[in-house]
């Protein structure tokens, strides 16, 4: 047993060293940890990394913009102001904008890109375009890039390409209120993550405006990366969402937008009004049906059983619950201001297996009962069905089949409002050609968001996953390992550690075994000499008459049994009471 008892606090003690030894690595890999670059540090640009140089695409269109020179020729910034009860006038969109390089994993050494600078603000600043796009039968392609370097909690970054005006557009006064063709881009706030793609549409007939919303918008990238977003929609009436050049939507105009392009061809009359005697109840009771003579709807529910015996073991004499008789009246318990103290009371123990008090007979279902009669339902002959009023041409119907020929383009701006700052807008492209707005891809967001990978990979390293232990190259640190894992699996669940580790729970088990073994064998042999006497008597013993050694033996065999009887069935103690001692 000594032997065991040392085996074990050996394996403590082992447990222990382990534990120590990985609390030094842990705390050795958190100082690791603290020196890794993070977005914002100030040894953030230091790094092995090698970044591309910018360079401005030759590519043309309509519309691309990429912020390198003279970008404040290009772009106001709204001055839009509206009037708020408790301040007066006060300017709407004061939210600031910058052409900057961004701070957080910048994929291209002097890239620059317009930067909503405001947080907990409202932005608005647009553009005209050198040239009015009008998209009738033809493809048109959006396509920009959106870097949301502080994250985005709650804020839009969605572009609209605002409707072309015979008056002109007024820069100076964009916001909310200016008419556009088309919004486009993400969008997040609270519950709220979608891909906008809205596009406003003219009634034919009345002239009026009506926005159109795709339904199941696709989810925005929140990242700190620069996410790339196209919009493509195509003379048949297609579109298609791509995010990072991969189609996250795709449908018609025809189909997926509500309210829908075109309206119904009829409509509910409004001056139908449904007939006095109309009938729309489908079920009636059957008015012929009578009650039959021998429904009784007095009779009870329940009825008292009136074969039920009270039991013989029913004892009337006594009460369900009596005084405890275990009760103490409280030392600190005064008569005169208390009152005379009256023991609590508790169930009577006669009365655990039967029945106490009065017995009365139990109640039982009443066979007889039915309840109140009613008609059986039978269809109704009157009925006329569901009433609705009928149809009649829709005045108000149209069809447009070519939605895609939207009204013309005149410029494209940003109007938005968002809690985080540095917002990122870059390499916008507004044009007709699919192949175009790749390639301006290729050389610029797919260099950029690489780059920006390997950055935001160095700046949040994943853990790197331990060499695989050997027995033969390191047999000290191989059995630790096994044998630490093996302990913190035994301390949530044993028998778990034993399905998922058997090989070390052998081993244990094997260790504990021979060491047991050898504690026996030990005992064994300081023990032989007295067992090898009794033994001995034993053998020669060969007649069954009793003698002194059989009376001391027997008498050891007897009281063994008599142990083993008690061990076996331990009597219930009961509380006697004062009562039940009185009843004895």
């Amino acid at each position: 047993m000594a032997r065991i008892k040392l085996g074990l606090v050996g394996l403590l003690a082992l447990s222990s060293a382990v534990s120590m030894v990985n609390a030094h690595e842990g705390h050795h890999h958190e100082e690791e940890q603290a020196n890794f670059n993070l977005p914002g540090d100030a040894h953030y640009g230091a790094s092995d990394i090698e970044v591309a140089d910018f360079k401005p695409t030759t590519i043309k269109a309509p519309f691309l913009e990429q912020f390198s020179q003279n970008w404040s020729d290009r772009w106001t910034a709204s001055e839009a102001t509206k009037e708020t009860s408790a301040e007066g006038e006060v300017f709407s969109y004061v939210g600031q904008w910058k052409v900057e390089e961004p701070t957080v994993y910048p994929g291209l050494k002097g890239d620059l890109g317009l930067v909503a600078k405001t947080p907990a603000a409202h932005h608005a600043i647009s553009a005209s375009l050198p040239q009015v796009v009008d998209n009738k039968d033809k493809t048109l392609v959006v396509q920009y890039e959106v870097k949301a370097q502080q994250g985005l909690e709650c804020g839009g970054a969605y572009m609209k390409l605002l409707t072309d005006s015979p008056e002109g557009i007024k820069f100076k006064e964009f916001s909310n209120d200016t008419p556009y063709t088309i919004m486009f881009g993400p969008d997040k706030c609270g519950g709220t993550n979608k891909v906008h793609f809205i596009f406003r549409h003219k009634n034919p007939i009345t002239g009026a405006y009506e926005e159109k919303h795709l339904q199941s918008a696709p989810m925005a990238k929140v990242n700190s990366l620069t996410n790339l977003y196209t919009l493509i929609v195509k003379p048949d009436q297609t579109f298609e969402i791509k995010i990072n050049g991969e189609q996250v939507s795709s449908g018609s105009l025809l189909e997926n937008f509500q309210p829908p392009v075109n309206p119904p061809k009829e409509i509910d009359d409004p001056k139908d009004s449904k007939p006095a005697d109309w009938v729309e109840v489908a079920k009636i009771a059957d008015p012929k049906a009578k009650k039959p003579a021998d429904w009784d709807e007095d009779a009870p529910a329940r009825i008292v059983d009136e074969k039920a015996t009270k039991p013989a073991d029913w004892l009337e004499d006594e009460q369900a619950e009596v005084s405890d008789p275990e009760a103490v009246k409280p030392e600190d318990w005064d008569d005169e201001e208390d009152g005379d103290w009256i023991a609590p009371s508790v169930p009577n123990p006669k009365c655990e297996k039967n029945g106490c008090g009065k017995w009365v007979r139990p109640m039982i279902s009443n066979p007889a009962y039915k309840g109140k009669w009613s008609a059986p339902m039978i269809d109704n002959p009157a009925y006329k069905g569901v009433w609705a009023p009928r149809k009649i041409p829709n005045p108000s119907f149209f069809e447009d089949k070519h939605p895609s020929n939207f009204d013309k383009i005149g410029a494209v701006g940003f109007e938005i409002w968002t809690m985080q700052k540095d917002i990122l807008f870059d390499n916008i492209y507004i044009g007709h050609s699919e192949k175009d707005a790749e390639a301006l891809a290729a050389e610029t967001w797919e260099i950029k968001h690489a780059t920006e990978t390997k950055l935001e990979e160095k700046a949040n390293p994943r853990p790197k996953e331990p060499e695989a232990l050997s027995f033969k190259k390191d047999p000290i640190k191989f059995v630790t390992h096994h044998l630490q894992d093996f302990i913190e699996l035994v301390r949530e669940d044993p028998m778990n550690a034993i399905h998922h580790r058997p090989m070390v729970a052998a081993v244990i088990a094997a260790v504990v075994g021979v060491s047991l073994g050898l504690a026996l064998i030990v005992v064994g042999l300081m023990t032989a000499g007295p067992s090898t006497s009794k033994a001995a008597r034993g053998k020669a013993k060969k007649t069954d008459e009793v003698t002194a050694d059989d009376g001391d033996e027997s008498r050891a065999s007897e009281e063994a049994e008599d142990d083993k009887a008690e061990d076996k069935e331990l009597p219930l103690r009961k509380r006697h009471t004062a009562l039940e001692d009185d009843d004895e």
